[in-house]
């Protein structure tokens, strides 16, 4: 996802898509996803040259992404589009005095309680065996950037390192994570539960479990029938309430949580068996997936 907090910061992702052709070229990119600039410009009946102008623009405001790759007769530029949806404030944002941020690695989780199907795994390998759940508290957790379970938790401690005799006017959460279904399936439902410290903050549900195509950043040897790569989710709650990529999910606000410079925070995200889709869920870190990040956390603060 790619957020624009302001229309100001917006106008170069405005120009972009103020023109048919690179319109038309995320379209085919959409359609036929890993396409090399060749087959690209075939499509569109355009010149390399011509190309390779469009392709830098819409580059420049992350939407599309290139990469090399060694073909029988020489290297490729392979092309993708880099983003599921675009996310535009055009209503400035409570006033923030100023800004913590951290990551967090999937594998950096306080608590857990999983149920197969289930598993985890660092960028070079499998952390144990799959579907052991026992495997979630091996040390080597700690490099994991991919896990998955089909019910149960897992729990992250926010860092919170702000300034003494602050509050939290805002929290906001980023990650990459989709279902979890037995090999892959991309219709396959699945309820997300976020909580702090508690806390129910909301829900969304997952469309499904991905592996139509490689992530991006999933290493070679993962397995092809496995998950491949989630969806970009930023989550967010201040003192309007709790928002999935803008739009409410609950009226939990920071006040509610009442969250200061001294306050542990917990953050978790929970598949229960109460819930309507019990589809699982999967974490991408930053060598998984379609996104280089680990859980990426902003904390907005001011003067109590």
């Amino acid at each position: 996802m790619l957020h624009i907090e302001n229309l100001e910061d917006g106008l170069e992702l405005f120009k972009s898509l103020g023109s048919e052709v690179r319109v038309e070229i995320i379209r085919q990119l959409l359609q036929h996803p890993g396409m090399n600039m060749n087959e690209l410009a075939g499509r569109l009946k355009i010149t390399n040259g011509a190309l390779t102008s469009h392709i830098k623009k819409l580059e420049s405001c992350g939407i599309v992404k290139t990469s090399s790759e060694t073909a029988s007769h020489g290297n490729q530029k392979i092309c993708s589009v880099h983003v599921d949806k675009i996310l535009i404030d055009l209503m400035p944002g409570s006033p923030v005095d100023d800004l913590y941020q951290a990551s967090i690695k999937v594998g950096h989780y306080s608590n857990h309680e999983v149920y197969p199907t289930c598993g985890l795994a660092t960028a070079e390998s499998m952390v144990g065996e799959v579907d052991d759940p026992r495997y979630f508290s091996h040390p080597d957790r700690y490099n994991a950037d991919i896990l998955w379970f089909t019910r149960g938790f897992v729990e992250y401690d926010i860092p919170n390192f702000i300034p003494p005799n602050q509050q939290i006017t805002e929290l906001m959460i980023e990650m990459e994570i989709s279902s979890e279904a037995p090999g892959v399936n991309n219709n396959w439902p699945s309820d997300i539960r976020f909580y702090l410290n508690g806390q129910n903050v909301g829900e969304w549900t997952s469309p499904g479990d991905f592996g139509d195509v490689q992530g991006i950043f999933t290493p070679d040897w993962w397995y092809p029938n496995w998950n491949q790569y989630g969806l970009l989710k930023l989550l967010v709650v201040n003192r309007n309430g709790t928002f999935i990529d803008g739009r409410q999910i609950s009226g939990v606000t920071t006040t509610d949580l009442a969250l200061t410079s001294t306050s542990q925070i917990k953050f978790r995200l929970a598949v229960e068996e109460d819930a309507a889709h019990v589809g699982g869920l999967t974490i991408f870190g930053k060598t998984f997936g379609n996104y280089a990040q680990d859980i990426a956390v902003r904390i907005g603060y001011m003067p109590q």
